[in-house]
This record gives C-alpha cells, sequence and structure tokens, in this order.
C-alpha cells in the first residue's frame, strides 16, 4: 500500500495512479537489478565493488588524478564515513593515497595512483562492455536520447539549491 506524509496541514496524499505505480516498480526492478550486474561484473573480473570503481573513474579525471575528500565524496554522493573507509580499503590495494591538502591544514587528497591507474584501465573495457549489454543494446537512440532527458530532469528537481542543506554527502 502506498504511504505518504501529509506536507500541507488537511490535504490528502497525492497517490499514485496504477501507471506511475506501475513506471515506479518498474524502475525501482530495473535499477535494483542494474546496479547489482554492474557490482557483480566488477567483482568478477576487477575484483572491487561498482563504488570503488566509481571514485577511481573521479579521480582518473580529476587535474593531477587528486581531489580533496570533501568533493569527493559530494561527487559521489557518500558520506564522508563511508567515503573514508572506501579510501582505506583502496588505499590497502595501493590504488589510492591521501595527502594533506596544502590549501587547508584540515583537509585531505585522495590522489589515484600509478597502479590504480592501470588497475582501472584494465577494469574499463569489461565494465564498458557490461553497461553497453545491460542498457545501450537493448534501447534505440531515440530512447537514450529520451532516457538521458528523463534522467537529467530528475536529477536536476532532486539537486538541492540550497548549499546548507542536510544532505548525507555534507555530512
Amino acid at each position: 500500500m502506498n504511504t505518504a506524509s501529509k506536507s500541507g496541514g488537511d490535504l490528502a496524499p497525492r497517490w499514485l495512479t496504477d501507471e506511475e505505480q506501475r513506471v515506479w516498480r518498474a524502475y525501482l526492478h530495473a535499477t535494483t537489478l542494474f546496479d547489482d550486474h554492474l557490482d557483480r561484473q566488477l567483482q568478477r573480473d576487477a575484483g572491487m565493488p561498482h563504488i570503488y570503481y566509481g571514485l577511481l573513474v573521479q579521480l582518473s579525471q580529476a587535474p593531477q588524478r587528486r581531489l580533496r575528500m570533501t568533493e569527493l565524496a559530494i561527487d559521489a554522493k557518500i558520506t564522508r564515513s563511508r567515503l573514508s573507509h572506501a579510501v582505506a580499503r583502496l588505499e590497502q590495494k595501493g590504488w589510492v593515497r591521501r595527502e594533506d591538502c596544502d590549501t587547508d591544514k584540515r583537509g585531505q587528497n585522495a590522489v589515484l595512483t600509478d597502479l590504480g591507474f592501470e588497475v582501472l584501465e584494465q577494469a574499463a573495457p569489461g565494465h564498458v562492455e557490461a553497461v553497453r549489454q545491460a542498457m545501450f543494446d537493448r534501447l534505440t537512440p531515440e530512447q537514450v536520447e529520451r532516457l538521458g532527458e528523463i534522467m537529467r530532469i530528475i536529477a536536476e528537481g532532486l539537486q538541492p539549491q540550497d548549499s546548507g542543506a542536510d544532505l548525507p554527502w555534507l555530512r
């Protein structure tokens, strides 16, 4: 059953229509399966979870392959605590190292090592193929364009305009 909180006094909840409920459940089902598919592929082929792969990609695309830990958490949409744990695991593997921030003595940078970059280069072709097979090979070019448009609209609507928003990756 659908539940919703009342946001405006005595206003009745705006229940999903049958079609909206069908689309919502299909979205949840597909994204759960997709995340699991990518995570299993990366674990099998590269020995890392999808979240670690994403962190390595972000660092590989940053200037000098380095980002402030806070910026990396924001970009990855994970808490600083979860990021710290992930970076510690990546440090153990020799794929990332932490450095003190030159401009802020309290801050730290995560830096992608040469070994981490090599691991990423080896993992990328298999990961891209998994994404292509699971998503893009199943869609027409028009569907890909429409899906991109829809996802941008949803993301823009969820992106907080208030810099003081209480978001997990800002904690």
